[in-house]
């Protein structure tokens, strides 16, 4: 028997290496490009994914359902798709791989299920497929086999249980130490910029902290390109600590730091024109001059 067809909304730096590593181990991968960017247009073209004139056609045709976009869409998307299930009266299996918090995944399961659609609750850990270890999905609901289904076909696919949450909570978890770190660090450099103390700091972190420094040297010009998007992302791992009894302000903070590196010229780049000579300090620089404080008293 033919493999169930999936839909990938949308293609972007994970959405089409996820359908890229689908397509080759047999499965048919959909997505639909209506109003999406020439980048996004041309991921999915190289990932060979099947684009449908409108999300009506793509839930007619797919099994399957996979949200991967940023956070802050994930909600407007599940709306979008669920009117097209109601419009049709087809009604795929959607899971929603987003990372956002338990409570805003229970609000995108309501919207899907109400249109007599089955809801899987998933989030995504590691690197795209093809980058690095193999790329984690954590799901969770009532009925996860046809996400189980998928392990290994590119991916591995872990169960969490029956609870619509569980595996949007473990990413919110895992996001708030990773993302959050690199949110501190660039804060920490970028107050001793402001309080001129730069290089001593370097020279510090190179004697004692030389790992970790290689690390922000590494990582850290990278942000820009992706701080838009990780925004809504810190917002939701805020909240769900909130929801947790854990205190929340080091992730609205992290929001913050975001936004700033979003307003910074560099933020233009993608993952594939990200100016690979920038240096740590050439990039700390910049995001200084952007600084609200700093931009308020210029």
């Amino acid at each position: 028997m033919p493999l169930p067809a999936i839909a990938v909304l949308m293609p972007g730096d994970m959405g089409h290496a996820v359908g890229r590593v689908l397509r080759e181990h047999g499965h048919r991968v959909l997505t639909c490009l209506a109003g999406r960017s020439d980048r996004t247009r041309g991921l999915a073209e190289t990932a060979g994914l099947e684009d449908t004139p409108d999300l009506e056609a793509l839930v007619t045709h797919a099994e399957l359902v996979l949200s991967i976009l940023p956070p802050g869409r994930a909600l407007a998307q599940a709306e979008a798709v669920a009117g097209a299930m109601k419009h049709t009266g087809a009604a795929p299996v959607y899971v929603d791989c987003n990372a956002i918090s338990p409570e805003l995944t229970k609000t995108v399961g309501e919207a899907i299920t109400s249109a007599g659609a089955p809801y899987i609750d998933a989030g995504i850990i590691g690197l795209a497929p093809g980058k690095g270890p193999a790329t984690r999905f954590y799901v969770s609901g009532s009925d996860t086999r046809p996400m189980e289904a998928l392990n290994g076909k590119g991916i591995e696919v872990h169960a969490l249980g029956g609870e619509v949450g569980a595996a949007s909570g473990l990413k919110m978890c895992y996001a708030g130490l990773t993302k959050g770190r690199w949110t501190l660090q660039t804060a920490v450099l970028l107050a001793a910029e402001q309080l001129g103390l730069s290089e001593a700091l370097k020279q510090e972190f190179e004697f004692s902290q030389e790992a970790e420094y290689a690390v922000m040297r590494e990582r850290i010009p990278r942000l820009p390109a992706d701080s838009g998007r990780w925004v809504a992302e810190m917002e939701e791992i805020a909240a769900t600590f909130a929801d947790a009894g854990v205190p929340s302000g080091f992730h609205e903070g992290a929001a913050e730091i975001f936004r700033v590196l979003a307003k910074t010229p560099f933020a233009n780049e993608t993952r594939e024109t990200i100016d690979e000579s920038r240096t740590l300090e050439e990039a700390v620089r910049v995001y200084a001059q952007y600084l609200p404080e700093r931009a308020e008293s210029d």
